[in-house]
């Protein structure tokens, strides 16, 4: 049997000059892990969560070639989880989560997220258990980038970017 080589990408608030290196969970999400390496590198404006609690988040249009199944799951994510998500259009283009100028129906949104703290729960109230996709894990530069995420709640997100790039 093949041993693959682990890979790692750098999460980065771009504005902020703040980054920290994640490992993807290859052994554990293989098929998300392929389908977000492949797209590399990926930046969008970031978001920080509404209901989640503990989350940053990015936008992104679907990249995968059929979405990935529900592997590694989770409703509890801890800090320095990557999770994938995919929504679709019907399910953000919504006034109650500011997206509904952005995304339609008929298409399909994936959310990037990083996870800095404790406590998170994938609970919405308009539709219940959303369970994401546990692909990456954060190795190097946590408490900084939990610093700079703190900050962005605060002092809001306009203008700052989250960014996925690989290490290689």
């Amino acid at each position: 049997m093949e041993c693959m080589a682990d890979r790692y990408i750098e999460v980065s608030l771009v504005k902020r000059q703040v980054h920290c290196t994640a490992k993807l969970l290859d052994d554990r999400a293989p098929i998300t892990c392929a389908a977000v390496w492949d797209a590399l590198p990926l930046a969008n404006d970031v978001y920080h969560a509404k209901y989640a609690r503990n989350e940053i988040y990015a936008l992104f249009p679907a990249f995968a070639v059929s979405e990935p199944p529900l592997e590694n799951p989770t409703v509890t994510p801890i800090p320095g989880d990557l999770c994938y998500f995919a929504f679709s259009g019907t399910e953000l283009g919504t006034q109650a989560y500011g997206y509904d100028r952005e995304h339609r129906p008929g298409t399909t949104v994936v959310d990037l997220a990083l996870f800095y703290e404790r406590n998170n729960l994938l609970l919405n109230g308009d539709v219940g258990w959303v369970p994401g996709i546990v692909w990456g894990q954060v190795v190097e530069g946590l408490d900084a980038m939990a610093d700079a995420c703190n900050d962005l709640w605060r002092a809001g997100a306009l203008g700052e970017s989250l960014s996925f790039r690989r290490l290689e």
